[in-house]
C-alpha cells in the first residue's frame, strides 16, 4: 500500500494560482453578466423614458395643434361673421335710401291733377271692395276736397257696375288728412270703428314691407341660405 505523498511547496503555489485565476475568471465572467444585464435593464429604462418624454411631446402638441385650430376657427367665423353684419348693413342702408328717395318724391303725385284724380278713384274703390258697406266715409286733405268728391262719384259708378249694388260715400271733414301729407285718403267705416288708410305715406310702408324680399332680390340675388319662399 503507496503512501500519500504531500506536496511540494512549488506544487502548493501552482495550485493556488489555478484556484486564483479560476476565482479571478468566475469574478470577471459575473461582472461582465452584471454588466450586461445593467446595460440592458439601462437601455431598457432609457427608451421608456424616452418613448414617454414623446408621448408627452406629442400629447402637448396635439393639444396646443387642436388649440390652435380652434382659435383659428373662431377667428375666422367672427371675421366672416363681421363681413356679413357688414353687408347686411350696407345692403340695408341702400334699401333704406331707396324707399326715403321714394318718400321725397311722394309729393309729386299730386301735382298733376288729373291724374292724380285717378290715383284717388283707385284708393277710394280699393276701399269699397274693402269695406264692402253701403255708405262710407272718406277722410283726405282739405285742398283736395274737390277732387276727392268728382273721384268718389267715378268709384262709385265703377263699384256699382262690377259689384251691381250702389254704394255712396262723403268727406269726413270733422277730421282731414293732414296737410304735411303727401296725398291719398282713408276711408272708414262702420261708423268710425274701422277705417283702411290709404294715404301715400300708408301705402309706402306697406310697399315697404310686402316688396322688400322681391327687391332684395332684384337688387342683390336670391339668398342662398333661404330654404322658404313665399
Amino acid at each position: 500500500m503507496s503512501g500519500v505523498h504531500a506536496l511540494s511547496d512549488d506544487q502548493v503555489s501552482l495550485e493556488l494560482k489555478k484556484m486564483t485565476a479560476f476565482i479571478r475568471q468566475e469574478a470577471n465572467e459575473k461582472a461582465n453578466e452584471i454588466e450586461i444585464k445593467a446595460n440592458e435593464e439601462f437601455s431598457i429604462e432609457k427608451a421608456k423614458l424616452v418613448q414617454e418624454e414623446k408621448d408627452s411631446i406629442d400629447t402637448t402638441y396635439a393639444k396646443k395643434f387642436k388649440q390652435a385650430t380652434m382659435s383659428q376657427q373662431i377667428t375666422r367665423s367672427k371675421v366672416a361673421n363681421q363681413t356679413r353684419l357688414k353687408v347686411l348693413g350696407a345692403r340695408q342702408e341702400l334699401l333704406d335710401d331707396i324707399f326715403e328717395a321714394a318718400s321725397n318724391k311722394l309729393g309729386d303725385a299730386s301735382k298733376d291733377k288729373s291724374k292724380y284724380e285717378s290715383i284717388l278713384k283707385n284708393l277710394i274703390l280699393e276701399g269699397f271692395y274693402e269695406m264692402n258697406e253701403p255708405t262710407l266715409q272718406i277722410r283726405a286733405r282739405e285742398a283736395d276736397y274737390d277732387l276727392v268728391k268728382s273721384a268718389i262719384e267715378a268709384a262709385a259708378k265703377e263699384y256699382k257696375e262690377k259689384v251691381g249694388k250702389d254704394i255712396s260715400a262723403e268727406i269726413d271733414e270733422s277730421e282731414p288728412v293732414p296737410e304735411g301729407s303727401a296725398g291719398g285718403v282713408i276711408i272708414v267705416g262702420t261708423g268710425g270703428k274701422i277705417d283702411m288708410n290709404n294715404t301715400f305715406e300708408a301705402r309706402l310702408d306697406l310697399l315697404r314691407t310686402s316688396a322688400l324680399p322681391a327687391m332684395r332680390e332684384a337688387l342683390f340675388g336670391k339668398n342662398p341660405n333661404r330654404k322658404f319662399f313665399d
